[in-house]
């Protein structure tokens, strides 16, 4: 799709990937709908919108006020790093709502927008963790492989509705979430932004953003024994 002219709504714009996202989107000549759920940005241009993934109120009440919209940029979620045996069940069941129960809310409310504008596009940002699941991230890597099956169920659900959805995949990104890791292991999200962004304009089902990404998905089809 062009983004340029596009109506975009980003989630978790209001730091790290999702700012970078919103910024770039207003380079680009679109108009972005900068979500969070407290919107106090400090990012010029944007249109600040209320939205919490865990209240159907208010991503209902966004998708009511950002009725322009063609573009959904799934970005907002969390990483608490709870394992799935060990961890706290409550933990696990809030890494699944937010992670996988907040964009499913979020598509479906900005599915009908999208098609009345005349079609568009969906982005869910998800992570190398779609695939490769270790046991200490284990709530954080569940909910982000339901993410992925849902971005390819929803792909083919939406596509006769005129809407493409892909899938974002990397693995850290120097951003908050992942402040205590390395700076040399983690990616630029400025350039992962730019890597999306692009894959949007045209029209990419997925978009594997970094060396890391790129080998864990080459070696999906290993058997376990063989990795």
């Amino acid at each position: 799709m062009e983004l340029k002219d596009a109506v975009a709504v980003v989630t978790g714009a209001n730091r790290g990937l999702g700012r970078h996202m919103a910024a770039q989107l207003l380079e680009r000549g679109a108009t972005v709908y900068a979500a969070a759920r407290r919107p106090e940005l400090d990012l010029a241009g944007v249109i600040p919108l209320r939205l919490d993934l865990g209240d159907e109120a208010s991503i209902r009440a966004a998708a009511h006020l950002a009725s322009d919209a063609t573009l959904l940029v799934n970005n907002a979620g969390i990483s608490t790093g709870t394992p799935l045996i060990g961890g706290d069940l409550d933990t696990v069941r809030l890494e699944m709502e937010t992670n996988f129960f907040g964009p499913l809310a979020v598509t479906r409310a900005f599915a009908p927008v999208i098609e009345r504008n005349g079609g568009g596009a969906v982005l869910n940002v998800l992570s190398v963790l779609s695939w490769l699941h270790p046991a200490g991230l284990g709530a954080y890597a569940a909910a982000k492989a339901a993410a992925w099956a849902m971005t390819d169920a929803a792909r083919e659900e939406l596509a006769p509705r005129g809407i493409t959805v892909s899938a974002l995949h990397v693995g850290y990104m120097d951003t908050d979430m992942a402040r205590v890791i390395p700076a040399d292991q983690k990616a630029d999200p400025a350039d992962v932004a730019a890597q999306a962004l692009d894959a949007i304009e045209r029209g990419l089902p997925e978009i594997l953003a970094d060396d890391v990404t790129r080998l864990v998905k080459q070696g999906l089809a290993l058997t376990p024994n063989q990795t």
